[in-house]
């Protein structure tokens, strides 16, 4: 849409697309930007970075609303049978980090170290989305900034052939050319890509946090009505309805 949009808006200008072709220019821009980036981290945290760019087009499997529904079943079979009983749960489990918290539960671990545990991958996992994070804010600082020093240079080189009126208006079309790159990196790439990143970082950290809260809850016994109504307070108000009502749907 955002690249139909340019288009349309350079033909109703009367202008030609391949004006704003400059492979100089491109070159300052995005190699420096890269570059530059590149320094900013370590080569591994880099390639990471580069491929973090897939994951804005996967579709999230997360589910609070179902990830909670399936907390209080867990509850219901640990209240009827023991906590014992949710080691044969855990063997089916799809998600890791629900799967450990279960084996640790079963195996008896205190609940104060329970969560420790736990909390303390919460954090390398955040830590490691964060890195992701990083890699997009600065390559989006970097891209504007480099597009300025590629003006700059066209500017310096403009100044130079002043003698020469026919042939300053196209070298200062060259020279913005490096500013539109750098604020289409930035803004059409990466701030995009970061916040995709930083949304999808934020709602992975609750539902790891609604598992901690309910697995704690379950080994302490507590009521599978009184955990349910602990858990949907991390949704939102008009959530909570939403999700029992899919709750009620599945039980029918």
């Amino acid at each position: 849409m955002l690249i139909f949009g340019i288009f349309s808006s350079i033909s109703k200008s009367g202008g030609s697309f391949m004006e704003y072709i400059d492979v100089p220019s491109f070159i300052i821009t995005l190699g420096g930007a890269f570059t530059a980036t590149l320094t900013s981290h370590s080569l591994q945290g880099y390639i990471g970075g580069l491929k973090s760019f897939t994951l804005i087009f996967k579709a999230s499997k997360l589910n609070t609303g179902e990830m909670i529904q399936k907390i209080i079943d867990l509850s219901n079979v640990a209240r009827k049978e023991g906590l014992l009983s949710l080691e044969e749960a855990a063997t089916d489990m799809d998600e890791p980090f629900l799967k450990k918290g279960i084996l640790l539960v079963v195996d008896g671990t205190d609940p104060d170290l329970v969560r420790a545990i736990m909390e303390t991958e919460l954090v390398s996992v955040e830590g490691r989305h964060k890195d992701r994070i990083g890699f997009w804010d600065t390559l989006a600082s970097m891209g504007p900034a480099w597009g300025m020093i590629g003006t700059l240079v066209g500017l310096v080189d403009m100044l130079y052939h002043m003698e020469d009126p026919a042939a300053i208006g196209p070298a200062m079309a060259v020279a913005l050319i490096t500013t539109l790159y750098g604020s289409l990196l930035a803004n059409w790439i990466c701030i995009p890509v970061s916040s995709k990143l930083k949304a999808d970082n934020a709602e992975e950290m609750m539902l790891k946090e609604v598992m901690i809260e309910g697995l704690l809850s379950i080994q302490a016994g507590e009521n599978p009505r009184v955990i349910e109504e602990k858990l949907k307070s991390f949704l939102a108000p008009k959530d909570r309805q939403i999700a029992v009502d899919e709750n009620a749907g599945g039980e029918e």
